[in-house]
């Protein structure tokens, strides 16, 4: 599709923040470094999940005169699920990759992603638990814990084709993108689980590709109150199988 100065946009990075206004500007120092050498046109949309601080701020500094962009606030945290979906859903490239902002799976793993939608998959997730995935920095062990517990009650319950739904780092081919996302209904971090769900229920070709990925503190998941919250929203799209 085109944007509003009527170029073609091939690529739109989609990057959900809340309160990211010390690791965004390096985020997308290193996104810029990594599109320099691409031979096509790219977007970068910023969703600003109700943050106190100067996120917007922040994405407008680094974006500007740089690169083509959106920043769309939020005027309230509405969760990740939610901020994803609205940057989804205001993209105009072909292809829609989203990222954490603290790129934890680094941006040049796109490049394995890419040959994978050229070869008709619709949509493409990175892996932290599959051959050939490289954990460089691991989070604490209660994080881990949590993590193991919520993917195994996942594969039990929900989806049990898939090693990692979580990592932050997933492309789609745009007709397939729209369809899911215009869907989806999750607002919250068990919002991947969702839209694979969604993804294997319309037919869609998805394929999971190991990634480097690297933890960066602080995290914005809060062990008790995030876990009963993701909790609760698996509950929930165990019904839709």
């Amino acid at each position: 599709m085109t944007d509003q100065s009527g170029k073609t946009i091939h690529l739109s990075i989609v990057i959900p923040a809340f309160n990211e206004e010390k690791r965004l500007g390096p985020s997308l120092e290193e996104i810029g470094r990594y599109l320099a050498g691409k031979p096509f046109e790219v977007e970068i949309i910023v969703v600003d999940d109700g943050s106190t601080d100067q996120t917007s701020a922040v994405a407008r500094e680094g974006l500007a005169g740089r690169l083509a962009y959106q920043i769309i606030r939020l005027e309230a945290n509405r969760g990740k699920g939610y901020a994803v979906r609205t940057g989804i859903l205001a993209s105009s490239g072909d292809i829609v990759l989203f990222t954490d902002a603290d790129l934890a799976t680094p941006i040049g793993e796109l490049d394995k992603f890419l040959p994978r939608l050229d070869e008709g998959c619709d949509v493409v997730i990175g892996s932290r638990a599959i051959p050939g995935s490289d954990i460089r920095v691991r989070q604490a062990r209660p994080r881990q814990a949590m993590g193991k517990f919520f993917n195994r009650l996942v594969r039990l319950f929900i989806l049990e084709d898939f090693r990692d739904t979580q990592c932050g780092f997933k492309a789609f081919r745009r007709p397939a993108a729209l369809n899911l996302f215009s869907r989806l209904e999750t607002s919250g971090f068990a919002f991947d689980v969702e839209i694979l769900v969604l993804a294997g229920k319309l037919g869609c070709k998805i394929a999971e590709v190991p990634v480097v990925w690297r933890h960066s503190p602080p995290s914005r998941v809060r062990i008790v109150r995030s876990s009963w919250q993701m909790l609760k929203e698996l509950w929930r799209i165990r019904r839709l199988r």
